[in-house]
Formats: structure tokens, sequence, C-alpha cells
């Protein structure tokens, strides 16, 4: 188990949910490779409405037809880690924004295996 407290970095990935990598959603990818690269962990947002760059809205409201709705993927682990895996961020977001913020980390626990 990653043990992780103190400073540390979070990187959040905003993208679109129609957002592809090799025919399969595009916050999948980072997960999975976050995950094999023995990241702390990362989860999706996935927002109801916004605008980046392309200064289009997208929105979930029911007449719209935009189904290109904002993901934010999270990822906070050591200094270290993150930036090294920056690389595979390069490769992977051709379209979006990549942020870095200083954080502290108070907790982080996980569940014990024996109470899956």
């Amino acid at each position: 188990m990653t043990r992780l407290t103190g400073t540390a970095l979070r990187v959040t990935i905003f993208i679109g949910e129609s957002d592809l990598w090799h025919h399969k959603p595009l916050y999948t990818e980072i997960v999975h490779r976050a995950h094999k690269a023995g990241l702390a962990g990362a989860s999706v947002f996935r927002g109801i409405e916004g605008f980046g760059a392309s200064s289009l809205i997208h929105t979930q409201r029911l007449l719209s037809l935009s189904e290109d709705l904002p993901v934010a993927i999270v990822i906070v682990d050591s200094h270290e880690r993150i930036r090294a895996f920056l690389p595979q961020l390069d490769e992977l977001v051709a379209e979006g924004l990549v942020i870095l913020d200083d954080c502290e980390v108070i907790r982080y626990v996980g569940r014990g295996r024996e109470s899956r």
C-alpha cells in the first residue's frame, strides 16, 4: 500500500467526456496508466456544464445538443511521482488543460482487503 502524508502534488486534467484514446474513453486510459504507475490514486469527476479553450459551452441540460461534458481527473501523490507521470499525460492529452497544485495530505487510508 502506498503511504502518503505531508506535502504532495495534485495534478488535475480537464478534458471532454467524448475524448478517446484508441477507441476507449481518454479518462479511462489516464486512470489505468496512473494505477499501473503505482500512483496513490485517481478520481474522475463529470461536470454538468463548462467551456474551455474552444469557448463552446457544454452542458447536460435537456435541450442542449452537447454530449461532450467536461471531465476532471484528479491525481495526488508525491512531487517526484507526479512529475515522473507528466510525460504520459503529455502523450495522452491532445486537447484540454493539465494543472499542478501543491497540497498537503492530512489523511490517506484505504480499506483493508479483509473488509471487501
